[in-house]
C-alpha cells in the first residue's frame, strides 16, 4: 500500500516536471511583433474621464485600468498601463 502511494507520488512529480518543461519551452519562443493599439485605436476608445475612478461605473478600477480593460474587449490586445494613463490625460485635455 505504501509502495503504491510512493510510486504514485513519484509518477505525479515526474509528470508535473515534464509538463512544466513543455510549457516553459512553448513560452520562450519569440512572439510576432504586434502593433500596439494605442496608435491605431485611440479615436475608437470610449471617453473615461466622465467616470469617477474606483466607482461602479468604472467597475471599481482606476481610469487607466478601466480603459485597458475596455480596449482589450474591443481589440483583443492589451494597452500598457503607461499608454492608458497617457490616453486618460489626453482625454482630460492636459
Amino acid at each position: 500500500m505504501v509502495r503504491k502511494c510512493v510510486a504514485m507520488c513519484i509518477t505525479l512529480v515526474v509528470f508535473s516536471m515534464l509538463a512544466g518543461g513543455v510549457a516553459l519551452a512553448q513560452t520562450t519562443q519569440p512572439q510576432p511583433s504586434v502593433q500596439t493599439p494605442a496608435t491605431s485605436t485611440v479615436g475608437q476608445l470610449p471617453k473615461v474621464t466622465d467616470l469617477q475612478a474606483f466607482s461602479a461605473g468604472a467597475d471599481y478600477m482606476s481610469l487607466p485600468g478601466y480603459l485597458r480593460y475596455v480596449a482589450h474587449q474591443q481589440t483583443d490586445q492589451w494597452l500598457t498601463y503607461g499608454e492608458a494613463a497617457r490616453i486618460v490625460q489626453q482625454q482630460r485635455g492636459l
